[in-house]
This record gives structure tokens, sequence and C-alpha cells, in this order.
């Protein structure tokens, strides 16, 4: 009978203890919550609402209100106490000043990753004592990191990656004896890397890249025997590598490129038969390479360009069946080109350059088929260029400049549909140029001086209207007169021809190219007058040096003397050519109109599509109370006279014609010589296919259009101030173009871009969104135009292409990836509108447009926030006043955006869409006067970044 009381005591003790301990874990949890919401309200407004699943009060229920278990980013244990807070890509603004760690005390995961967060990283969070991994990269953090973190013994992980941290390493953070991955890279760390390294025993991935960091890497490094990666480029590092470093044999990832490293590369490198990338470029490594990489048949990445190093190129290197991408430039190198390198049948780029090589070209460098970029120039090579690299479909760039090459060039090299950069300069080759290199519709450079080519310039080379860098054919033996089809390369920025036996007159059409911007006639045969445009007027003296007799509107030349009048026997041979070629002329533009009719039932559909009800001009239909649309456009631009042109592009040129009825209009002429091509028939039909499909007010309006083999054209609507590059190019002009009238431009394109990204279906990506094409009308208003590079976008996401554009307003990933996404259009815009706020093509941000890499040469952020002493005013164009107040915030909203849009990264841009968020919902705004603003301010700003 006694038991019974017993145990019933023994069951209210266990009840009360329960109670108890139910009382504890409820109260852990209310400071739990209360700790992560005092954290909230530090943050920003804007990164409060992106937390709204963090409430807890009165609005809430009673079981929501127990636990902070369903807010975003966070995860509990069994007992409702958190364990993980994982907010990355949330784009959070503010500091962790105010964030109670202490209250976390169950804490084993914090990743806050691509965030915007800034201030400095607490010595407090070292209370997390049971932390097993931080993360908190890519974000705004400055300062020196704590000492204390060095107490987290518990750590795996720890990122500090892509912050502005400064400072040497802290000795403590080698106490971390527990870590696996250890990533400071990206900061403005100094010092140099402590022998206490050799204490992380269990690291797999360490990574100090982008730092300031000094001194040798020391030997304890060998201890680390589990390390898989190792990044340490860009750096100051020096001295050689130690011995000890044979001892990883783990390796599968190392990166040393960008310091001063002396001394033999690795002897035991690949020994343990994983490595995949070794980039060791830019240092000073000399020596043999090592036996291990002959074998190392896991490469897919290997880079050793600019270094010290010696042997046979065609000895030390092997097959390699995953290699992706070779350099081994700038070394010291002998021995020949290797015909092994065609079985690396994955191989994109062979990049063999300045070093001392002999041989020929192996023609089986053709059996690796998706070359793409290939490198031998400044060596000795002998020989010709085998004929067989014409199979190499995807070559984009082949260089083969001073060798001594021989022989002539493979009229194959015309059959690569990709090709756009061809340098064969500095050699021996001769014979002529053969006529198929004017096939290769991409080629953006061609320079082939220093040979000896003979015979005239080849008519066909006018039909490379792509041509935009250079074209460079000095030095040879060229002779005859210049071809006039010259002048169909309007995008082209420099020409040489200099140093041959050319003949004649300059043609008339190089007036046209608009675009150049340096020129070199000198050492040739020329006469008569230079073309009356501003590359020919303000060439220095030395480019027309040495001709027979050449005039013209240049300081260095004689003014060309004043027609006769007193020929009148010219002038009646004149009257009698011209009457038999204008009665042909007739006979053609009937012909051509009666072509366009017949045509009418097959252009009905795409027609009817152009027709707009309520536009009752003359382009409603195509004939006009019997009249021939052709023949009234034909008759106001007096037969496309070039005194109506008033614009010149890639595939066409654009001329003013007012028409019987009054209208006036722009007419777009393709190219004679395009006409008949299939491709830029489908470029044409594209710009059609793209514009029936726009109604925009910031997008030019298509009237109609005449597709004809022989001639064929688009008649838009007419607008009177011309081209944004046009404005920006003349200094009255300019300062008429106001801060006023230049932001609305700006909010014009932007408008045009997200209606075709985001509003049109399938949505439009343009391609070539550059300052040429951006047209504006007598009230300043933007007309986004010219869209026949333009890609209707499918779902299937198979939308790959070849490089199209204008050079320097290209996306860099396009000239290797040539995957087109609405990234690219977000780059050009970018370039676009830094171009309108500087008054001036920005090449000093983002490189030259003339320069000859296509690798990306944008600078980045962190290189633009570290100059801290550019002030914003230094951007701005100096015709024109500081802005005032009231367009002060939207300048400076403007200025930032420009810059998140030209990161070298696609995935850091933002869309189209996120850009006309930022100009409708907020305004940057910078207290001071915006004279004392520096530039690094501006980039400190956050702008919403997704992946498309």
């Amino acid at each position: 009978m006694l038991f019974k009381p017993f145990s019933f005591l023994v069951f209210l003790l266990m009840l009360v203890l329960s109670c108890q301990s139910s009382v504890s874990v409820s109260s852990e949890q209310e400071a739990e919550m209360q700790a992560l919401l005092k954290w909230k309200r530090s943050l920003t407004d804007q990164s409060q609402s992106l937390l709204s699943s963090w409430r807890y009060g009165p609005e809430k229920t009673s079981s929501e209100a127990a636990s902070s278990c369903s807010w975003l980013g966070i995860s509990c244990n069994d007992f409702g106490s958190v364990v993980q807070i994982n907010l990355t890509y949330v784009e959070l603004q503010g500091t962790l000043d105010e964030f109670n760690f202490s209250a976390l005390s169950n804490l084993s995961s914090l990743d806050l990753h691509y965030n915007a967060l800034t201030g400095k990283i607490p010595p407090e969070i070292s209370n997390l004592s049971k932390l097993s991994i931080l993360n908190l990269g890519y974000n705004k953090f400055h300062g020196q990191i704590p000492k204390e973190i060095g107490n987290m013994t518990n750590l795996n992980v720890l990122i500090f990656s892509n912050n502005f941290l400064i400072g040497s390493i802290p000795d403590t953070v080698w106490n971390l004896t527990n870590l696996y991955k250890l990533n400071l890279g990206s900061n403005h760390l100094v010092g140099s890397i402590s022998p206490e390294l050799g204490k992380l025993r269990s690291l797999v991935e360490l990574r100090l890249y982008l730092n300031n960091l000094t001194g040798p890497i020391p030997s304890s490094i060998g201890d680390l025997t589990s390390l898989k990666v190792l990044s340490v480029y860009g750096n100051q590092l020096s001295g050689p590598l130690p011995h000890e470093f044979n001892k990883l044999t783990n390796l599968t990832l190392i990166f040393f490129s960008n310091n001063s490293i002396s001394g033999l590369l690795p002897e035991n490198i690949c020994q343990g038969g994983i490595l995949e990338d070794f980039c060791a470029s830019d240092n000073r490594f000399a020596g043999t390479v090592p036996k291990g990489l002959k074998n190392c048949t896991s490469l897919t990445r290997l880079r050793l360009d600019r270094n010290n190093l010696t042997g046979n190129i065609s000895e030390d290197f092997g097959v390699y069946p995953k290699l992706d991408y070779v350099d081994l430039s700038y070394n010291n190198f002998v021995g020949e080109v290797s015909a092994d390198w065609g079985k690396c049948q994955l191989l994109t780029s062979l990049k063999l350059s300045n070093n001392f090589i002999t041989g020929v070209i192996p023609p089986e460098l053709a059996d690796s088929s998706i070359l793409h970029f290939i490198d031998l120039s400044s060596n000795k090579l002998e020989g010709i260029i085998p004929s067989e690299l014409g199979k190499l479909k995807s070559l984009f760039n082949l260089t083969l400049s001073k060798n001594n090459l021989s022989g002539s060039i493979p009229p194959e090299l015309g059959m690569l549909p990709e090709l756009a950069f061809l340098d064969l300069a500095a050699n021996n080759l001769s014979g002529r140029i053969p006529k198929q290199l004017g096939d290769c519709s991409k080629m953006l450079y061609l320079k082939l001086s220093n040979n000896n080519f003979l015979g005239g310039i080849p008519v066909e080379l006018g039909k490379l209207v792509s041509l935009q860098v250079e074209l460079d054919l000095s030095r040879n033996s060229f002779s005859g007169e210049i071809p006039w089809q010259l002048g169909d390369m309007v995008k082209l920025e420099k020409l040489d021809i200099s140093h041959n036996q050319l003949s004649g007159s300059i043609p008339s059409t190089f007036e046209q190219m608009q675009s150049l911007r340096l020129i070199d006639l000198s050492y040739n045969r020329l006469e008569g007058p230079i073309p009356d445009s501003k590359a020919f007027r303000e060439a220095p003296s030395g480019a027309f040096t040495h001709n027979k007799g050449l005039c013209g509107n240049n300081t260095g030349l004689k003014i060309c003397p004043s027609p006769s009048n007193n020929d009148n026997g010219g002038s009646s041979s004149l009257i009698l050519i011209l009457l038999p070629l204008s009665a042909a002329s007739l006979i053609l533009v009937i012909f051509l109109g009666i072509f366009c009719i017949l045509h009418k039932k097959r252009r009905d559909k795409i027609s009817n599509k152009l027709v707009n009800s309520q536009n009752q001009n003359l382009f409603k239909v195509w004939s006009y109370d019997g009249k021939l649309v052709y023949a009234d456009i034909k008759v106001a631009t007096e037969g496309f006279n070039a005194k109506y042109c008033i614009g010149v592009g890639g595939h066409g040129s654009v001329y003013k014609a007012k028409l019987s009825t009054g209208q006036v209009v722009a007419v777009k002429k393709l190219h004679p010589f395009l006409c008949s091509k299939l491709e830029d028939r489908k470029t044409f039909e594209t710009e059609i296919q793209a514009l029936s499909k726009i109604r925009h007010r910031n997008i030019v309006k298509l009237h109609g259009f005449c597709l004809h083999e022989q001639q064929s054209f688009l008649v838009y609507e007419y607008l009177e101030k011309g081209s944004l590059a046009k404005i920006l190019s003349k200094d009255e002009e300019a300062r008429e173009f106001n801060w006023f009238r230049r932001i609305n431009v700006v909010k014009g394109i932007v408008n045009a871009i997200f209606y075709m990204h985001h509003d049109c279906s399938p949505s439009i990506v343009h391609r070539d969104i550059s300052s040429n094409n951006i047209l504006l009308d007598g009230n300043y208003e933007a007309r986004v135009s010219d869209f026949g590079t333009a890609r209707l976008m499918e779902n299937d996401s198979s939308n790959w292409t070849g490089l199209a554009g204008t050079y320097g307003y290209i996306a860099p990933e396009l000239a290797y990836t040539m995957k087109v996404t609405g990234k690219c259009d977000v780059y050009s815009f970018g370039v676009v509108t830094l171009e309108i706020i500087m008054g001036h093509y920005p090449g000093e941000l983002i490189g030259s447009p003339s320069s000859f890499s296509t690798s990306s040469s944008t600078l980045s952020l962190s290189e633009l926030n570290a100059n801290s002493k550019m002030q914003l005013k230094d951007l701005f164009d100096k015709r024109l006043e500081i802005p005032e107040p009231e367009l002060a915030d939207e300048l400076v909203t403007i200025t930032k955006l420009a810059f998140s849009c030209i990161n070298s990264n696609p995935k850091l841009r933002p869309t189209m869409q996120q850009v006309s968020q930022e100009f409708s919902t907020r305004r940057l705004h910078v207290p001071q006067a915006l004279h004392t603003v520096a530039l690094k301010e501006v980039l400190d700003f956050d702008i919403q970044v997704e992946e498309d």
C-alpha cells in the first residue's frame, strides 16, 4: 500500500522536471527570436521587407509565435533551436553590429554570402562556439579579420572572399585545425603566408587569390597532404617553390598565375594522375617542364605562358584527351609544333607564340576539329600554311605573324565561317590574296602586312563589311588602283595600305567610312583629291607622303585646283555618256518596281503585319494610285544619290527621302553585293520579322519594305537628330544635348530593351545596341534601330549564334560561348549609357574598341572601388556644366546601373527588368554636393542581380 503513493510522488517529480525543461527550451527559443529580430531591425527597409516572414508578436498565431523555424533561411534542430542560417543571394543591406551572436549558442552554420552587408566583422562572432560553417563571402565587409576567429575551433569551412578586408592574416587562423576549406581570396590582405599554415592538416581547399600577399610559399605547405585545390594567383609571392611541395599528390587545381615565383616547376606534378587545371602564367619559373606533365592525361587546362621555361616543345608534351586550353607563349621553348596537338580532340585554344619553335605547321592540327584559337606567332616557323586549316569550322582567331612562312594564302581559309581575326603579317608569303577571303563575313581584323603579296587588292575584300578593328595591307607589292568596294567597310577604324605601288585616286566611296580613325596611304603612287571626311582631314601629314600628287583639305597637302569650266568637249562627252545611263536607270527602275509587284503575293503575309490601320500614308499598301513606291523613292533620292545619304552601316546605307505625298522617311538600302547572298537576305528578313512584332514608342517604326535580288530596302520613320554617336561627336550638338535630355534618352533605351526582352513573345535580343543604332527625334526622344542581327529567343535554350554586333559593345562572353542571352544586350546598354554620361566611348574603363584582344578588358568593380581618388564628376562630359541638384540623384542611379551592366560576369549583371525597376522604384542619393562625390561611393550602392 505504501508503494502506490510513492509511485505517485515520483510521477509528480518527473512532471515538474519536464515542465522546467520545457520552460527552459521555450526561454532559449525566445532569446533566439529576439536576437534575430533585433538584427533584422538594424538592416535597411528594403532588407527588412525581404525578411517579411521574420515576425513575432500579436499578428502571429500562438503556434507560429512559438518558433522561428518557419522563417526564411532558418533551420532548427529537433528541440526547436536555431542551428542554421542560410540567407544567400538575398541582397541584404546593413551590418552585423546588432547581431547578438551569444543568443544563438547552438548555431552550426552561418551562410550570408552574396549579399551587400558592410561594416566590420565583429569579434563577437567567435561566441558561436559550435559553428562549423562560416561564409561571409561576396559582401562589402572592410577592416581586418578579427583575431578572435581563431577561437572557433569547430570550424570546417571559413570563407571571407570578395570583400574589402585589409591587414594581414591573423596568426590565430592557423589554430583552426579542423578546417577543410579556407577562402580569403579577392580582398586587400598583405603580409606573408605564415609557416604555421602546416598546422591545417585537414585542409582540402586553400584559396588566397587576388590579395597583396608577399614572400615565399612556406615549406610547411608540404604537410597539407589532403590538399586538392590551391589558388594563390594575383599576389606578389616570390622565391622558389619549396621542395616539400612535391608531397602534394592529391592536387586537382593549381593556380599560381600573376606572381613572381621563381625556380623550377614542381618535380612530381600530376603524380597522383588527377591534376585537371595547372595555371602558372606570369611568373619567373625557369628550367624544363616536369616529366609528369607529359603523361598527365587528366589535364583540362594548362597555362605556363610568360615564364622563362626551356626545353623541346615537341618532346616535353604529350596527348591530352581532356585538354581544352593550352598556352605556352612567351617562353624559350625550341623544337617543332607537334602533330600530337591534333589528337587533343577537345582542344579549343592552342597558343605557342613568342618562343623559338622551328619546322612547319603540321596539317594534323586540323584533326582537333573544335579549335577556335590558334596563335603560333613570333617563332621561326617555315613552309606553307596548310590548306587543311580550312576544315576548322569553329576557328575564330588564326595568328601566324612574325615567322618565316612562305607560299600563298590557302583559298580554303575563306571557307572558315567563324573567322574574325586573321594575322599573317611579317612572313615571306607571296602571290595574290585569294578572293575567297572576302567570304569571311564575320572578319573583324585582317593584317597581311610585311609580306611579298603582289597584284591588285581583290575587290572581294569590300564584302568584309564587319571588318572593324583594322585592315593592314602595308609593306607589300600591291599595284593598280584601290578598289572602290573597300569603301563599303563602313565599320573600319584603322586602314593601312602604305608602302605599296598603288596608283590612281583614292575612291570617293571612302567618304562613307565614317568610323575611320587612323589611316596611312604613304609611299604609293596615288594622286588627286583625298576624301572629305574627318579621318582624312585630321590625319597626320605623314599619312600621305611619298605619293604622286595628293591634294585636299589636310594641313600637309596642297589645296586641289578648281575644275576647269572651258572643257566643252568634255562636257559634251559627259552628256553623251549620261543620257544612255539615265535611260538604263529608268528601265532598271521600272523593272525592279514590276518585280516587287509580281512578288506582292509572296510578301502579303509579312506586309499585312506591317500595316497600321491608323496610319493613312503612302505605305499602307505598296501601290498608291497606281504609282510604284520603288519609283517614288528612286525619284526622291535621285537614284540613291550620295547627297541624300545620312548614314552607313554594315549591311546598308540610309537615305533621307521626301516623297511625293510630302512624307519624309528614312530608307535603308542593302548594299548591292549583299542582295543575292542567302545569309544577308536572312539578315534583312530578320529585321523585317523583328520589327513586324514591335510597336513601341522607343523603337523605330517600320513603314514598309521591298525585297529583291538586286536591290532591297526598308522604309522607316525619319528621325531628325540622327544617331546618338553623331550628336556626341560634335561639340555644338553635344552641348545642346543637356543632362535632362541625356537622362530621358537613357530611360527611352531602357524602355525599349525591357519591352523586347520581357513584353514580346518570343522575346527579342537585339545583339547590336550601340550609339550608332540609337536614333533621336526632334525632341530628343530615343529610338532603338537596326534589327538586322536581332534574335527571336526560343524556349529550348538553343540560342547559339556566331559573333555579331559592333566591336566594343559586344558582351565579352560572346567571343567564346556564342550563346545569346538578354545579358548580351544588358552589357551593350551599359557601354552606351557610360558613353552618354562621358560624352565619348568609355575606352579608359572597358578597353579600346580597337583592342586586338578578345578577352574581356572590362574594369572590375572591385578595381574601380579600389581607386578611391577617382571622382564621379571626372566621368561626366566636360562640355556640360555639373548637373543641377534635381538631376543629381538620377545621374548617380544611372552611373551605378551602367557599371553593374558591364560586369564581365553575365551572372552578376542585372536583367533589363531589374534595371527598369531601379529607375521606377528608387533613386540612389548622395547627400553631399555632386562635385565632391567619389566614384567609390556610387559603386558601393547596391543593385539587385539575379540570373536569367
